[in-house]
């Protein structure tokens, strides 16, 4: 079967009523049993690189999250499945317990697949239960924490597609995830073109007393001025990026930053992750089988150094994430190409307006690719993180990272917003991550 995400209206922190809350939280556990449906039973437990973990792994750890941050300290007289998976499935939570070392993951063959399965069906049976009789005392405390597992668990969703596709890639019988996967629509490019903006004093950050979910790296909102800027109609398209690939970009070194320079050399890249040439021919690996790259599409999976390398190639920048936000929040439209799509995969843009002309925002802001900016991932003025262990489920990862915005191919659709920050390490390439351009106005 193929992957059909939620179509469902995420809670506020505070339901009106709980059966919304517990009606929300079944649907996502069931959309990510949904998405590991059409792997075989190996497919769970292979860890093809550190930055992978095995589908059954991810399976166990939102399951944990649940049973870590509400079953065992709202749920009287709540009994384990098996005391040994908080150890197993803590992914990084040091103020807790110590988690079993990420890059060992795979070494795990058990509990088995069917025993993690067990698992999920436990405590969802026991998440029915608390949120079928909340304590009073704690109401507005579990429905926080709910709805962030559930923002948690979409936010394996995307990782799940991420490695399920690095997974499967490695295989040189080139397996296909799923044959029910949405075929790209054939379409023209679109011309590139320039959104022009006036800059000034703006707002970034989920502003307070919102109703909507928000990460705490997304607190708070504060004011942050912008020279006047130009931001790119729509991201880089393979077509483009072949180009840089062919007037040599990847063999000048004046392009690339010193660390970007030194990981492309050792690593011998020369395109994006899973392109391969064959002939006057590329190809790249998709989880619907291997597929002639379609020119009109997003380049993706190409890590921060590559977009930076090639900003600078093609005269322009990356934006910043204040620029793209202060763009994204007077977007008219937020529909994408996300997961509920159905193509797991970036397609090419459709018109709307003539190219050039500048009545509409860009084109899109949201889904296909996650777009990397020019902005180091650092906390906001006055941020301040969640108490006890959730403290670090954000702040601690604020070094050494860079920011992406808008959503991808894999994002459940309700997941993203205008506020939301993605990020990773500048070398990643394994996301679904490409660029636009940006530049000072009147250049």
């Amino acid at each position: 079967m193929s992957y059909q995400a939620p179509a469902y209206p995420l809670p506020a922190v505070e339901p009106d009523a709980p059966e919304d809350l517990l009606t929300a939280f079944r649907t996502v556990r069931a959309a990510t049993e949904a998405l590991c449906s059409p792997l075989e039973t190996e497919d769970y437990v292979i860890q093809s690189m550190a930055d992978v973990s095995p589908p059954k792994w991810h399976l166990a750890h939102v399951t944990w999250f649940y049973e870590t941050f509400l079953l065992k300290p709202f749920l009287n007289e709540y009994m384990p499945l098996n005391e040994t998976y908080d150890l197993l499935f803590n992914s990084y939570y040091e103020t807790h317990s110590s988690p079993f070392p990420r890059p060992r993951r795979g070494l795990l063959s058990r509990p088995t697949v069917a025993n993690v399965y067990r698992y999920r069906h436990y405590v969802n049976e026991a998440m029915g239960r608390l949120l079928n009789n909340r304590p009073s005392q704690h109401s507005k405390a579990i429905a926080e924490r709910v709805c962030l597992g559930i923002h948690h668990e979409q936010q394996h969703q995307e990782l799940l597609a991420m490695d399920i596709k690095h997974i499967l890639a490695q295989n040189p019988l080139r397996p296909v995830y799923s044959k029910r996967l949405q075929i790209p629509p054939g379409r023209q490019p679109v011309p590139m073109g320039w959104h022009a903006y006036e800059g000034g004093l703006v707002f970034v950050g989920m502003k307070p007393h919102s109703v909507d979910f928000a990460f705490d790296n997304e607190r708070p909102a504060h004011r942050q001025y912008l020279e006047p800027f130009e931001l790119a109609t729509r991201p880089v398209t393979n077509q483009e990026y072949m180009r840089f690939i062919e007037q040599g970009g990847y063999q000048d070194p004046a392009l690339w930053l010193s660390d970007g320079w030194h990981l492309i050399r050792e690593n011998g890249w020369t395109a994006p992750l899973y392109w391969v040439r064959d002939g006057a021919q590329w190809y790249h690996f998709s989880l619907g089988g291997w597929r002639p790259v379609d020119a009109s599409a997003p380049v993706c999976h190409v890590s921060f150094y590559e977009a930076d390398a090639y900003a600078r190639w093609a005269g322009a920048r990356l934006p910043t994430e204040a620029e793209w936000e202060h763009s994204a929040t007077h977007a008219r439209n937020w529909h994408g190409n996300f997961a509920e799509s159905g193509y797991l995969q970036p397609v090419a843009a459709e018109a709307v307006v003539p190219a050039g002309d500048l009545r509409d925002p860009p084109l899109q802001m949201f889904g296909d690719v996650w777009e990397w900016t020019g902005s180091a991932y650092r906390p906001y003025p006055g941020f301040r993180t969640l108490s006890g262990s959730l403290g670090e489920y954000n702040g601690k990862f604020m070094s050494g990272q860079m920011v992406l915005r808008g959503g991808c191919c894999a994002t459940p659709a309700r997941h993203i917003r205008p506020t939301y920050r993605n990020f990773f390490p500048p070398s990643a390439r394994w996301a679904f991550s490409g660029f636009r351009l940006a530049r000072e106005a009147n250049e």
